[in-house]
């Protein structure tokens, strides 16, 4: 039988493993129930299984017995967001302010299935498959973690290749697989400015050092400086997600607190961003006579696809799943992946799988929103998908 037709026969208990880790949430690096779960589902497969130390990872490898090798790895992030869900599906989130709003919980499911379905064909492996179920994506670095932690050499030798996959809730038709050769995702970096000034109360502003009009200045100069400091041809997104200041109506408060995401595609437009941000707020803090503290940290790199791995991914599933379940990607996207640590070091490719709800996904919550809804439906492709890469892979390294 095939690995299509095997996947199709556990798709009901990977629904099952998807529908249970979206009930129960968790969000960073800890993610202890999220953990057993996958434990829970590798148990019995003959896997050697390693626990991460700074984060509740799981790595494992399969060993295979068609003789010697290379090591591929297959990635599936488990973390969720700190979002109320609004769905409505009848499985969704029991742990308040936390859902899987980006799709994880299909990644978990989907790389559990993989491996189910590669364990079963041990012998006919060409060497050995490094199982990375990773904390931290959104955010928190996970991927970063785990390669400080050794996921690259858990095998006893390099990885030799790398893919990962990710859902998408919208824009993309169900089922559908896209991915592009060279750029794929951007660079993200995080901005926290902290403007500092005197409380007050609010009927006698001049006798204070007011910091909200000088933040909110700030946002919108921060957003002019994006469309008249940098070119049509130097793609960048600076957005404010986070405001804080102030504690009710008629007080001035001493602080107010922004925080927003920068997202890139040039080292060089990355670096003068920063530059940028940081002589805005300065700036405008001393205009009105007020001090600013500006934090601006570097978070993931670009995620670059390797042109050979794009070219594997496409050609796989065009002779899997048929030349119409493939989509070039025409240009790249502004969110960002830790997985793109990983591409960093090791050649490979990230793709994406539609799996919206919806009959049009151009109208469809996104990935993030409280409203996000993903058809499990796809699960079966998708571990299917990973499955292929890792046999198809591994026999072209031992070739």
């Amino acid at each position: 039988m095939s690995l299509r037709s095997d996947a199709a026969a556990l798709h009901p208990e990977l629904v099952a493993l998807r529908r249970d880790l979206h009930r129960a949430p968790e969000i960073g690096l800890e993610l202890p129930r999220t953990q057993e779960k996958v434990l829970g589902a590798l148990d019995g497969l003959g896997l050697e299984i390693a626990l991460g130390e700074r984060l509740t990872s799981v790595t494992a490898v399969l060993r295979g017995g068609g003789g010697p090798g290379g090591t591929v790895l297959l990635r599936g992030d488990m973390d969720a967001l700190p979002v109320t869900e609004a769905s409505g599906e009848e499985f969704s989130s029991e742990v308040a302010g936390a859902m899987h709003a980006c799709g994880h919980d299909l990644h978990t499911a989907g790389l559990v299935g993989a491996a189910r379905l590669l364990a079963a064909r041990r012998d006919e492996l060409r060497g050995d498959v490094v199982f990375m179920f990773q904390p931290g994506e959104e955010g928190c670095d996970g991927a970063g973690a785990m390669l400080d932690e050794g996921v690259l050499t858990a095998s006893g030798r390099p990885v030799d290749a790398a893919f990962g996959l990710h859902v998408s809730a919208s824009r993309t038709a169900r089922g559908r697989f896209t991915c592009r050769p060279g750029p794929l995702m951007a660079a993200s970096d995080a901005v926290e400015v902290r403007v500092l000034g005197a409380g007050g109360h609010g009927s006698a502003p001049e006798q204070s050092r007011d910091p909200i009009p000088a933040a909110c200045e700030m946002v919108s100069a921060l957003q002019t400086r994006m469309t008249r400091g940098f070119g049509a041809f130097e793609p960048a997104v600076l957005t404010v997600g986070s405001f804080h200041a102030g504690t009710r109506r008629n007080v001035i408060p001493d602080d107010a607190v922004f925080e927003a995401t920068v997202r890139s595609f040039d080292p060089e437009v990355r670096e003068r961003i920063r530059a940028e941000v940081i002589r805005v707020c300065e700036g405008i803090a001393a205009a009105h006579g007020l001090d600013v503290e500006v934090r601006y940290e570097a978070e993931y790199p670009l995620t670059v696809n390797h042109d050979e791995g794009h070219e594997f991914v496409a050609g796989t599933v065009r002779e899997v799943f048929g030349e119409e379940r493939f989509t070039l990607l025409p240009q790249p996207m502004t969110g960002s992946e830790d997985f793109s640590r990983v591409l960093a070091k090791v050649p490979g490719a990230f793709v994406f799988l539609g799996a919206s709800r919806s009959a049009d996904p151009d109208t469809a919550p996104d990935n993030h929103s409280p409203r996000a809804a993903f058809d499990d439906s796809v699960l079966a492709d998708g571990a299917t998908l990973l499955a292929e890469l890792a046999c198809r892979r591994l026999t072209v390294l031992a070739a």
